[in-house]
């Protein structure tokens, strides 16, 4: 793994089935955050198998345009399959931390779960800054705590059979501090910086149903898990099924997300 969680053709595949449910119900507020509004030309930076650009498109309607990007081909490749057909979508792989795109490109632009991620956030903010239109907002969601983590929780566990991704996994909550995101926001020359989290319970008919997407290789956590050895997926797979109380019936992952936006002036 390189010491990072990486994603591989095997993750983009499973990844909807890992999270888009989550990611879905996130959504509309870190679209409201940006505010994607009709006619609007938007940047999705990290667009994953294309969840946030499918909403951006609904959002912007048939006179508005949506840029999916993604470092990975792999994923952009996933979002083609999704909304290839759709008139007003253009995919591209991108390098957040370095544009291709014009100075004053667009009116909106989200970033989902993916700027902890960045080498330098910092950056990634101040390309964002710089391809937005002056009063265009860019918004980001990312994770706080390991407990309260979609699957946070699991790389925390198999960090502890596979201490390459250590550093990885610590870097998924890197920007839970609030304090230190805005000064990051601020920092790239953002003003009105607004900060918020939301939370939500979701309701899983079986362990099973939870843990398979990872355990079949989903997202980076299921390529981290398939790297371990089967003796530690066994440990990994029981300490977090202990660690949701699982008794063989329904279970419930607690997920929150942090929100920040900012504006150009």
């Amino acid at each position: 793994m390189a010491g990072e969680l990486a994603y591989h053709d095997e993750a983009a595949a499973e990844y909807d089935r890992a999270f888009a449910h989550v990611s879905s119900h996130f959504l509309p507020f870190l679209l409201g955050a940006a505010g994607v509004a009709t006619g609007m030309e938007v940047l999705d930076i990290a667009t994953g198998t294309g969840l946030a650009a499918e909403a951006c498109l609904h959002a912007v309607g048939s006179k508005g345009h949506v840029v999916a990007a993604d470092l990975s081909a792999a994923m952009v490749e996933q979002a083609e399959r999704r909304l290839g057909t759709r008139p007003n979508v253009t995919f591209a792989v991108e390098n957040g931390q370095s544009l291709s795109f014009a100075d004053e490109s667009f009116d909106a632009l989200i970033c989902s779960l993916e700027l902890m991620f960045f080498p330098d956030p910092l950056s990634g903010l101040s390309e964002f800054l710089r391809v937005l239109r002056p009063g265009g907002r860019a918004a980001v969601s990312v994770l706080t705590v390991p407990e309260r983590s979609y699957n946070g929780r699991i790389n925390a566990v198999i960090a502890k059979h596979l201490p390459a991704i250590s550093e990885a996994t610590a870097r998924t909550f890197a920007l839970g501090d609030t304090a230190h995101l805005r000064q990051l926001f601020e920092s790239a020359g953002f003003q009105n910086v607004e900060i918020f989290q939301q939370a939500h319970r979701f309701g899983l008919p079986s362990f099973d149903a939870y843990f398979g997407p990872f355990e079949r290789g989903g997202a980076s956590t299921g390529q981290a898990y398939l790297s371990l050895s089967p003796s530690a997926r066994k440990t990994v797979r029981e300490e977090v099924q202990h660690g949701l109380g699982d008794t063989g019936g329904p279970v419930e992952i607690e997920v929150e997300f942090q929100f920040a936006s900012g504006q150009r002036g």
